[in-house]
């Protein structure tokens, strides 16, 4: 008995791939929502809406124009203008900074872009 193997494991034996079958193998993505108390898998996303690698993206939008928060560990992007009360959230960096630029080149107004770890950036109104 080595240090990988227990007393209840046998070891495969030599050049035998004990690895399941692809079709096996149940990778879809899953969703977390304890303020709902309930879980998701993102089938109906990958396969119905057939949104791919925007899945998670895609269900943590749509959870949150049903239920008015975000399901667990999405961080988003605020994008919330100096002088107006306009403001902008996404679940991208570039998306928030993108709104900011736009924002700050048709207002001219300071837009501060903020991420979930609390770091700034302030886009200005380019110079004319």
């Amino acid at each position: 008995m080595t240090d990988e193997t227990s007393a209840d494991e046998t070891p495969p034996a030599e050049g035998v791939d004990d690895t399941p079958p692809a079709e096996d193998v149940d990778d879809t993505p899953t969703v977390t929502c304890l303020r709902c108390g309930r879980a998701w898998d993102l089938g109906y996303e990958l396969d119905d809406l057939g949104v791919g690698n925007q899945a998670v993206e895609q269900f943590a939008l749509d959870h949150r124009r049903h239920t008015g928060h975000f399901p667990d560990d999405v961080a988003t992007w605020r994008a919330d203008c100096r002088r107006c009360p306009e403001a902008s959230e996404h679940l991208g960096e570039r998306a928030a900074t993108r709104w900011a630029e736009t924002h700050a080149r048709h207002t001219r107004h300071a837009v501060v872009v903020r991420g979930a770890d609390g770091e700034e950036a302030v886009v200005e109104a380019p110079e004319s």
